[in-house]
């Protein structure tokens, strides 16, 4: 399969997640490098909106759509909205998922479903019409997890499901020979978002934050930065995983 070469003009990013959280950040961080974004949104349209918004109000170009990252149909028809709307699609970012934590002893398979349909199915039904439609010189950012590394307890059925994500990565980089379009995933550390923060008491969370030599829990923009570089001048970076977590250890 080949695909179009991209024409002169803004770039165009597809994001996933791009309510909020890291996805916002990443979409925000795009279209000040003067990408194109589509935000694609599961269930909170109005934060969608709220992102639009603050891109436009920086002379920025985006549009808001929204698609169940699990649902072929519906994923087919963001891309088709994108096309449609912006002539092609040059970077797509994989940022939404769920995270439902207990010990596997304690755990709820209907949650471990839920993880599994959102993170595992999402991801092979996003990364598969961006494989079909990236155009050369195009880019695909998925999202894992530093959380398969560092092997938490509490974090097993989660991390069953990126560490697929990591799997999918590494095969799409290959079978993508002679596209010139990079594959790779970043994988966060302890990131202050709504995900990351729900659930945890204060304790945890200041434990959390003091295992980084940074000591400070991550912020959405450190992980949209990363993703910018993937998505624009880090070509030579291919069929990777990027830890990006302060330098915690293993």
């Amino acid at each position: 399969m080949t695909t179009a070469e991209q024409p002169p003009g803004p770039r165009v990013a597809v994001v996933t997640g791009a309510s909020g959280g890291i996805g916002a950040a990443v979409a925000r961080r795009l279209a000040a490098d003067g990408m194109t974004v589509v935000v694609a949104y599961a269930g909170r349209r109005e934060r969608a909106d709220e992102v639009v918004a603050a891109i436009t109000a920086q002379g920025g170009t985006a549009t808001a759509h929204r698609a169940d990252v699990a649902d072929e149909t519906e994923v087919g028809a963001l891309f088709d909205r994108a096309e449609e709307l912006y002539g092609g699609v040059d970077v797509v970012v994989h940022a939404a998922g769920i995270m439902l934590l207990s010990p596997l002893a304690d755990l709820d398979l209907a949650d471990f479903d839920r993880m599994h349909r959102t993170n595992v199915r999402g991801t092979v039904v996003v990364d598969q019409q961006a494989v079909r439609r990236l155009r050369r010189g195009g880019a695909l950012v998925n999202f894992s997890t530093s959380v398969t590394s560092l092997a938490l307890p509490g974090y097993a059925a989660y991390v069953a499901t990126k560490g697929a994500v990591d799997a999918l990565t590494m095969v799409l980089a290959k079978e993508l020979r002679g596209r010139d379009v990079t594959v790779n995933a970043v994988a966060p550390g302890p990131t202050a978002t709504p995900l990351f923060l729900d659930g945890k008491d204060q304790a945890t969370i200041d434990r959390l934050a003091a295992a980084p030599p940074l000591e400070r829990l991550g912020q959405p923009e450190d992980i949209a930065e990363t993703v910018a570089f993937l998505a624009g001048p880090g070509r030579w970076v291919n069929g990777q995983v990027l830890l990006v977590n302060g330098g915690v250890a293993r």
